[in-house]
């Protein structure tokens, strides 16, 4: 995880600053007629005016930090367990993160509630049902699914229900200790864009894993032991079919924030996602790398937890010590 944290933090900040457009012209524009004087003097002031790999170091916090007022340098970076400061609020980015992340939390949680409510029971239907009516439902029900976007599907939503209905989203966020049935009212409606958008590609291997499960000489065994269909499928072959859906479930966390990105930007949710968007735009690098970064340690943690998952569904993949 190490290696890959360090590879992660390369990419998000060098890659940002490679976008057409500098947060000192966006600046010199807010102000009106400026100088070239007052522009190299605001560059300077924000530390940028030094080379990318010293600002990287800086932001690293392996490289001191000049304090022009106190004639001092202070170390102020990852390894001191900051993530800068906003150029444009002049406050921690830990901050800013921390009061964006319950609402790209919850909505990623509910996301994947329904996502794996939608996918499991149609993948299993479909595998025992095979070649059936359900079955070809099923099947052209994922592919829909993995071929619209969740956007598209984001959009309609919000379009037609304003025009037939009159009906909006909220414009502002209901925190659930205020109201919690308003909030989850808020949250439920993007949940299942989502979810429902995610749950393609899990039903289809669901599917797939149960049938090759299916086919197993032990599943036969349990067949002619007269075992009734339920207690086969449940307790015989949907732990072992499970274990390449949790992998594709673990993989899919990436895509379910990046969908993220673009449902809090449809439906007008506070989190993450729109807080990038907004950095992007005015081209606040610490921000930009902070969420890219914590995004990147999310991700990580949670396919190490995946693998860890594996022990308990299969234990024949766990490691013995002699």
């Amino acid at each position: 995880m190490i290696p890959t944290l360090f590879i992660a933090s390369l990419i998000v900040f060098f890659m940002i600053r490679l976008i057409p457009g500098d947060i000192v012209d966006q600046m010199v524009s807010e102000q009106g007629f400026a100088t070239e004087q007052d522009a190299e003097a605001i560059r300077h002031a924000l530390g940028l005016d030094v080379p990318l790999h010293i600002q990287y170091a800086r932001w690293l916090g392996v490289l001191p930090i000049p304090d022009e007022l106190t004639d001092e340098s202070q170390f102020k970076g990852l390894f001191q367990g900051t993530l800068g400061d906003s150029l444009w609020k002049k406050i921690p980015v830990t901050g800013i993160i921390l009061n964006r992340l319950p609402v790209t939390l919850e909505l990623g949680i509910l996301a994947l509630i329904v996502s794996q409510l939608v996918a499991l029971p149609i993948g299993i239907y479909s595998a025992i049902r095979q070649d059936t009516i359900g079955d070809y439902i099923g099947r052209s029900f994922a592919i829909l699914l993995i071929a619209v976007p969740s956007f598209w599907i984001g959009t309609m939503v919000v379009v037609f229900p304003s025009i037939w209905w009159g009906w909006s989203p909220p414009v502002m966020l209901i925190h659930f200790t205020e109201d919690p049935l308003g909030n989850l009212g808020q949250f439920i409606i993007p949940a299942i864009v989502l979810g429902t958008v995610m749950s393609g590609m899990t039903m289809r291997m669901m599917r797939t894993m149960m049938l090759e499960v299916m086919r197993q000489d032990y599943i036969r065994t349990a067949w002619s032991k007269g075992l009734k269909e339920r207690v086969v499928i449940y307790r015989h072959a949907l732990k072992n079919a499970l274990i390449p859906v949790i992998t594709i479930i673990g993989y899919q966390l990436p895509i379910l924030i990046g969908g993220a990105v673009v449902t809090e930007s449809i439906f007008g949710l506070p989190g993450l996602g729109t807080l990038m968007l907004d950095a992007i735009k005015t081209r606040d690098y610490p921000v930009v790398s902070g969420i890219m970064l914590f995004m990147a340690i999310f991700v990580l943690i949670v396919n190490l937890g995946v693998d860890l998952t594996y022990g308990f569904l299969d234990p024949r993949t766990r490691v013995q010590y002699r």
